[in-house]
């Protein structure tokens, strides 16, 4: 890990300061949207021979695939499922339930309420990895919201079939219908529909570049949520927190893979050392040590403060997609940090506990996108729709109103029906 004392060196590359576009990518990407839209399950199948090395007769994963599944992955990696699903979903509930509300105005009733969207594409990376718990991240909020078809595409592994454990958490999630489909040729396939592969209203779930750069350009026609890129972490400690713990939450996040960030930023000098110390100990000795060493190469930084104001204002401007604060009183930091994905307070609340079934969702912006956004909640499978019913009176509490503004905007036919119910 890198010591840093000038921050802008790190702030230059966060959004807005730079483009997630980048032009060579989308020249790339384009062609291969357009082909599977205009060709459809053919592209697809020719693509995935290309990309994934694997030749397909079908798509559409069937219910003899999904039971073979269960057999093959153990009754406590379930209940691990269906414990994150069942977290996720309370909190979720509760906050479509806090977002419908009823205003009364001088004899006008207006209703709020959240309506879900009809059909959601969800991608779940796959093929070389498995990611069930992304299943459950993107499925769990769709299914709370009430969407009546959920839709998912994983990439299928060298076998021609979809990671068993991935399969039981879309079966644990009820998912519709499941696609062994990945990379770009999904994304398309979801946004303009083929013979197989249905249509869809909103894409959402992460994915590489190309599938981010796929997703960007179908967005045109379908709705996609925001971007998600490497993972990060950014720990705010003071001298109360345990070298070790800081430690080993920055290598869990490193653990992810290339691009990552793991960021320490602290009012202790000595804990800026001991943490690098355990560090370089601990890395060498431990599982999957090649890819960690290089994210912490990389992306892993230490920048040591001289107040926590100063902490406070880098966060801010960094903007991470998880902020870890381990200090004496982590609330009181907590209330100032405007911009992040996710807030985590205190040494007992380690992000890779939230990656899986704290009762949050880990699909969340990085890049600084937090600084615009926030991670996927049931509020990004609805829609807010207003429903109002006014008696007499309360049309007539805003009749000269709405004359005077109908008649500023050269609109008087907007006066007339207004008027017309008390003549």
């Amino acid at each position: 890990m890198r010591q840093i004392t000038d921050p802008n060196t790190v702030l230059a590359g966060r959004w807005p300061n730079v483009s997630a576009s980048d032009r060579e990518l989308m020249d790339y990407v384009r062609p291969i949207v357009v082909d599977v839209s205009e060709r459809g399950d053919q592209a697809v199948a020719e693509y995935t021979l290309k990309f994934d090395k694997v030749k397909l007769e079908s798509f559409r994963v069937t219910q003899e695939e999904i039971q073979e599944a269960y057999e093959k992955v153990s009754q406590n990696e379930v209940q691990a499922l269906r414990e994150s699903r069942r977290r996720l979903e309370l909190v979720e509930s509760q906050r479509l339930a806090q977002n419908s509300f009823t205003s009364e105005i001088d004899g006008v009733s207006i209703s709020c309420s959240l309506k879900p969207i009809q059909t959601v594409g969800c991608y779940v990376p796959g093929g070389k990895a498995a990611y069930p718990s992304s299943v459950i991240m993107n499925v769990a909020p769709a299914k709370v919201a009430g969407v009546e078809k959920i839709v998912v595409c994983t990439p299928p592994g060298k076998n021609g079939c979809v990671d068993a454990l991935t399969l039981v958490a879309c079966d644990v999630c009820m998912v519709d219908e499941i696609y062994k489909i990945g990379g770009v040729q999904a994304i398309a396939a979801m946004a303009y529909g083929t013979e197989t592969v249905p249509k869809v209203m909103k894409i959402v779930g992460p994915g590489n570049r190309y599938v981010t750069a796929a997703k960007s350009i179908v967005s045109d026609i379908v709705s996609i949520d925001k971007p998600a890129g490497p993972s990060e972490i950014l720990i705010i400690a003071d001298q109360t927190a345990d070298p070790k713990l800081v430690a080993v939450d920055l290598i869990s996040q490193a653990e992810h893979g290339p691009g990552g960030i793991s960021g320490l930023v602290t009012t202790s000098e000595k804990l800026a050392e001991e943490v690098s110390k355990v560090v370089d100990t601990l890395v060498p000795s431990l599982e999957r040590s090649e890819i960690i060493a290089e994210v912490l190469e990389s992306g892993g930084i230490i920048y040591r403060v001289e107040s926590m104001d100063e902490a406070v204002e880098f966060a801010n401007q960094f903007a991470s997609e998880h902020i870890e604060i381990i200090t004496g009183v982590p609330e009181e930091v907590a209330e100032r940090i405007n911009n992040s994905g996710l807030v985590l307070l205190g040494p007992y609340s380690p992000v890779s506990s939230t990656d899986y079934c704290m009762g949050v969702n880990h699909v969340l912006p990085t890049e600084g996108y937090a600084k615009v956004s926030s991670g996927i909640t049931v509020l990004d499978y609805t829609k807010p729709v207003s429903t109002v019913k006014a008696s007499k009176t309360g049309l007539a509490a805003v009749r000269e109103r709405v004359a005077a503004l109908a008649d500023a905007e050269g609109l008087p036919n907007h006066r007339e029906a207004v008027e017309e119910r008390f003549r």
